[in-house]
């Protein structure tokens, strides 16, 4: 079954060959993978989607909350969420079929962003089963060519990410006033 992990990690070289090898030892499938900056430019957010068996989802999460550069890894998969995916379509067809691929399009709220002698380009964005639907219909106007970017998703949770706080280090000496001895770790963690 689909799992969708959303992942808070540091934006550093290395973090998403981790973070796929962790996935791809164990076996698993990854469907899709979307990456971004966030505000932070410091920051990365990832969309994974991967098959794994609904018993172990647990396990992965725990597994990518571990991970250098992970700061939070939280399983969107049946969680209050917003899920999205875009896909560009370049649809090739006679000009008997023109018209009414412009009101498929209109229905599935997709936009022309070509046009030509040949056919259109078309970009749609939604949940990937109305996507597939859109897939199918234009495949019955003619010769069809798709890319899909990924699945993106943001909780709809009410909760806000806190970073942990400073791990004492091991000397016990440090500058904080009354001799604490925190530091921040080289890889924060993020609690709920």
């Amino acid at each position: 079954m689909l799992q969708v992990i959303s992942l808070l990690v540091e934006n550093k070289p290395g973090a998403l060959m981790r973070i796929t090898g962790v996935l791809s030892a164990r076996g698993y499938n990854i469907e899709s993978l979307t990456v971004a900056r966030t505000l932070d430019p410091g920051l990365s957010r990832m969309t994974i989607v991967v098959d794994v068996d609904p018993a172990l989802r647990r396990q992965v999460i725990k597994q990518m909350n571990k991970l250098l550069n992970v700061l939070q890894a939280t399983d969107l998969t049946e969680s209050p969420a917003v899920t999205r995916e875009m896909v560009l379509l370049r649809v090739r067809a006679p000009m008997s079929n023109r018209s009414p691929i412009l009101k498929e399009a209109e229905i599935f709220s997709a936009r022309v962003v070509d046009s030509s002698v040949e056919g259109f380009a078309l970009e749609a964005t939604g949940d990937p089963q109305k996507l597939d639907e859109f897939i199918d219909v234009m495949r019955s106007y003619g010769d069809i060519e798709v890319t899909r970017s990924g699945m993106v998703a943001v909780s709809l949770e009410a909760k806000k990410l806190r970073l942990s706080p400073p791990i004492p280090t091991a000397s016990g000496a440090g500058s904080q006033p009354g001799g604490a001895g925190f530091s921040l770790p080289d890889n924060p963690r993020v609690s709920e």
